[in-house]
C-alpha cells in the first residue's frame, strides 16, 4: 500500500477551507431555522459566501504575458487586432 504525504500548506489550506465552509453552513442554516434570532455576522457570512460562488469561474492565472492564453487556444490577443477592421485576425 503506497501511502502519500501532502505538504503541511496543503493539509492546512483544505483544514482552512472546511472551516470556512462548516461556518458559512452555519450561518446560512441559522439565517433559514430561527431568523429572528441571527445577527448582522451571520448575514455578512452567508452574503460573503454567496458572493464568492458568483465570481466568474472562467477567472484563471496565465503565463503573464499579454497575449499567452489566445495564442494558446488558437486565437489572436484583442491588442493586435485594436483598429484591424472587422476581417479575419
Amino acid at each position: 500500500m503506497v501511502r502519500r504525504r501532502f505538504p503541511p500548506a496543503t493539509l492546512a489550506l483544505v483544514a482552512v477551507g472546511l472551516v470556512a465552509g462548516g461556518l458559512w453552513w452555519w450561518a446560512v442554516l441559522r439565517l433559514l431555522l430561527v431568523p429572528g434570532e441571527t445577527g448582522p455576522v451571520e448575514g455578512v457570512m452567508a452574503a460573503g459566501g454567496w458572493g464568492l460562488s458568483l465570481l466568474p469561474v472562467h477567472v484563471a492565472a496565465s503565463s503573464g504575458r499579454p497575449g499567452a492564453l489566445a495564442r494558446r487556444i488558437g486565437r489572436t490577443p484583442w491588442r493586435r487586432r485594436w483598429g484591424a477592421g472587422s476581417g479575419p485576425a
